[in-house]
């Protein structure tokens, strides 16, 4: 049988695949009939934020949940990987330090020198890349199956245990926002320094411009600063945001729904390609996009020229 499989084309062996995944889908469509459509079942409900320890201060929540666990289980990651690596450099480093040390070559001379000036580049790297480190942990943290699931919890030996479920911190908006204000008022503080205020909001407008054309320029420019917010933000909420959505439904979330079990091998195989997508690319990606971004406008914001 094996050496039967291996002489077979590529072609063949992606059919004789999908033969036997429609094949098992025609089985378990006549062995379980069609259930009425789930409406109780809300798939909204796994990134709600239910207070796990209530914690308020006058109007301000600061109650403990999952979201704060996935920061902190990021924090701890990042802040322990740097410090075991630091501590523990060899000559002949073994697969963990080589990938952390690439890493540290991509986070400090493509992402951080890539888009500033050397004394800039000194001086911001230890924010950039603890930045990346920070959101790349969290990013792949989200896709590890870990107990968080308080709706529907397992009983076991009488305890009620969460169930296992997938969420990343950077998948709520508000801890994106708060990553993205910092670095837009820090980028905003660093050419303030550098520059003065009057030089450095001179500078919004491209050189050579002079006369009227100089009031709507620097009214798109403002404008642009202020989207910046939007974009660098809502671009990673997003994109963890619509990866889990999609490993959500294809892993059962659609089954529940329709009550349609045959299409279970199907939407199984697509959720286990959308999981390996999201944690091989998309999570690395985000975390190099947002870092990127973060050098370029700081990069940007202390550059002689616009």
């Amino acid at each position: 049988m094996k050496r039967w499989l291996a002489n077979l084309s590529t072609g063949r062996k992606v059919a004789l695949g999908l033969g036997v995944l429609l094949l098992l889908m025609i089985v378990i469509g006549m062995v379980a009939p069609k259930e009425p459509q789930n409406t109780e079942y809300k798939p909204q409900n796994e990134f709600k934020l239910d207070p796990w320890i209530a914690i308020k201060l006058g109007g301000v929540d600061l109650s403990i949940n999952k979201a704060v666990l996935y920061l902190v289980i990021a924090s701890a990651l990042t802040t322990w990987l740097m410090v075991y690596i630091a501590r523990r450099m060899a000559q002949r480093p073994n697969n963990v330090q080589t990938a952390v040390e690439a890493l540290y070559d991509l986070s400090y001379n493509n992402v951080t020198r890539g888009n500033m000036d050397p004394g800039m580049a000194a001086k911001w790297f230890p924010f950039v890349g603890a930045l990346f480190f920070f959101i790349l942990f969290s990013n792949v943290v989200g896709y590890l199956p870990l107990p968080t699931n308080t709706e529907h919890s397992v009983h076991i030996l009488g305890a009620k245990i969460p169930a296992l479920a997938l969420y990343a911190a950077t998948a709520n908006i508000s801890v994106t926002l708060v990553l993205t204000l910092v670095v837009w008022v820090a980028y905003h503080l660093e050419g303030v320094r550098a520059k003065g205020l009057l030089p450095y909001l001179k500078s919004w407008i491209p050189a050579g411009v002079s006369g009227p054309a100089t009031v709507p320029l620097f009214v798109i420019e403002a404008i642009s600063h202020f989207v910046r917010i939007i974009s660098l933000s809502v671009r990673l909420f997003a994109n963890m945001l619509a990866g889990h959505l999609l490993i959500l439904f294809m892993g059962g979330g659609m089954v529940v729904l329709l009550g349609a079990a045959w299409i279970g091998p199907l939407t199984a195989v697509v959720a286990v390609a959308f999981f390996l997508f999201e944690l091989v690319i998309v999570a690395g990606l985000q975390a190099f996009i947002f870092a990127t971004l973060t050098s370029i406008y700081l990069g940007g914001a202390t550059a002689e020229a616009h």
